[in-house]
């Protein structure tokens, strides 16, 4: 088998969301291919759907149930270890891809020797085939050109900074197998450290400059509203990164890199989400961000990434939570309330 894609399945039966993704895989032009769907304890008929699959389409389509909900990480592993392919994917199961998504993504691989090939995608808010979702959605240049090619130390880096979606990527299984690369489990945000830990592994990054993947974008869908939990996944996201880089040796040769990525994951974008999106903030869980980055990294004002890529209003926050957690606290705190008003006053007229 040349080809595993992986799809991590939780309560999607309902508006053909789940059917549409396994149809897209089901119409690739690249038939050496098996479709893992991991139902992760759903509670809705997801499990039926993707036993209809698997009757339906025998050899095709394999099944995976868990018992238990292991969240993304969790589901993604169990595919994983039923993955036979040299070649893994990964598709969430609202989004789709173009009939030749593997196909231009295997071809490039074939062509470069690449053992990792990414593309770009498309935000898209309707289920709808590829000449009109690209026409409808928004499409993001998802990794670049600059990052592409036999990767040495400094492309390395690049990669480990700047790793880019993990769903619109084929890996080589063998990479996979030989350094027990896997997802963490039990949190929302997993791809925010197994992106940047799996880029270590790789030698040859390359890219289709076109977007072959979909990714669903709706009202209720989760990105659009931010909870402590969230803000609490990831944290967990940014220590796990700190502890496997470590516990792999990555830190001697990627120190300032780790150092940025860690604070970027665990603080940066934690803190400001936080404050912006969970309705009754609280100072103690801002006092803990801003303690444990300095635990870690106690001049990550100073790394040089941290210097070159933070905002100029968001460094002269950050620096007065290091004079003043409460002072920080409520100052963001009211500038958020007076910028909503204005908003709501602006859009009143």
């Amino acid at each position: 088998m040349q080809l595993s894609v992986i799809v991590p399945v939780y309560n999607m039966g309902a508006g053909g969301k789940l059917r549409y993704c396994m149809d897209s895989l089901l119409g690739q032009t690249f038939s050496d291919m098996e479709i893992i769907g991991v139902d992760d304890a759903s509670t809705d008929d997801s499990l039926v759907i993707l036993r209809e699959y698997e009757r339906d389409f025998p050899g095709k389509v394999r099944v995976v149930a868990s018992p238990v909900n292991r969240r993304q990480g969790g589901a993604k592993n169990l595919g994983l270890q039923a993955a036979s392919g040299d070649w893994i994917g990964f598709v969430d199961s609202d989004d789709w891809v173009a009939p030749d998504c593997y196909e231009k993504l295997l071809a490039r691989a074939a062509s470069t020797g690449a053992d990792m090939v990414g593309c770009d995608y498309c935000l898209v808010s309707e289920h709808c085939p590829a000449p009109q979702a690209r026409e409808k959605g928004t499409v993001v240049r998802n990794n670049s050109l600059d990052q592409t090619g036999k990767l040495d130390l400094e492309g390395h880096r690049k990669l480990f900074l700047r790793p880019g979606s993990m769903v619109i990527k084929i890996y080589k299984g063998e990479v996979i197998r030989k350094n027990g690369l896997d997802f963490p489990e039990g949190i929302f945000y997993e791809d925010n450290c197994a992106g940047s830990v799996w880029s270590l592994y790789f030698s040859h990054f390359e890219k289709v400059e076109e977007p072959l993947y979909f990714y669903y974008q709706h009202a209720g869908s989760t990105v659009h509203y931010i909870t402590e939990q969230k803000c609490l996944d990831r944290v967990r996201a940014g220590e796990l990164l700190w502890e496997e880089c470590r516990k792999r040796g990555a830190a001697e040769n990627f120190g300032p890199e780790l150092e940025y990525r860690f604070t970027e994951i665990y603080y940066v974008i934690t803190l400001f989400s936080y404050l912006q999106g969970v309705r009754r903030p609280k100072l103690s869980f801002v006092k803990k961000l801003r303690r444990g980055v300095e635990e870690r990294c106690p001049e990550f004002e100073k790394n040089p990434y941290y210097l070159q890529n933070t905002g100029p209003e968001e460094k002269k926050l950050i620096a007065l939570q290091g004079r003043w957690n409460g002072g920080f606290f409520w100052y963001y705190r009211l500038k958020l309330l007076v910028r909503r008003l204005k908003a709501k006053a602006g859009s009143g007229r």
